[in-house]
């Protein structure tokens, strides 16, 4: 792994939280938070279009899409409830609380997949120094949580 791409990948996992306050201000100012991800899906729908027409040396093949097994659009499924989760649950719960149980919730949900290899991942076993890793990341999960009551 390269340090570019990593960078981009803590890049991308940085902005989440600004994600989750600025949809929920925009919320805020279209009256109705709900409609925050419509507008979000919208803008994100158009950049992607153009980024596609622009960066890529192929063009989109309407017929492969029948192609493809239906697990493989739960995709949109998934980042459609993240991002409505985050728009309702970030000024409720905090936003720090939202990103804390959804990022832990990844890394458990990241080692499964990496462990059995579902849906054709890439295995990586989980080592016991993984187990701890995780393991400590869960008990600061509950400590933030048990800290934050007292």
């Amino acid at each position: 792994m390269t340090y570019r791409l990593a960078l981009w990948a803590a890049l991308a996992g940085g902005l989440i939280p600004l994600m989750a306050v600025i949809n929920a201000r925009l919320g805020k100012s279209l009256g109705d938070a709900l409609f925050a991800p419509m507008v979000l899906f919208l803008l994100a729908l158009s950049l992607s279009v153009g980024l596609a027409l622009v960066l890529s040396s192929s063009r989109l093949d309407w017929n492969a899409l029948s192609q493809a097994q239906p697990i493989d659009f739960a995709g949109g499924l998934i980042v459609c409830f993240y991002v409505v989760s985050a728009t309702l649950l970030a000024p409720r719960m905090g936003v720090g609380n939202f990103i804390l149980f959804a990022v832990v919730a990844q890394i458990v949900v990241a080692t499964c997949i990496d462990h059995f290899g579902l849906l054709g991942a890439a295995v990586r076993e989980l080592s016991n120094v993984r187990a701890i890793g995780i393991g400590l990341l869960i008990s600061g999960l509950f400590v933030t949580q048990w800290s934050a009551q007292n």
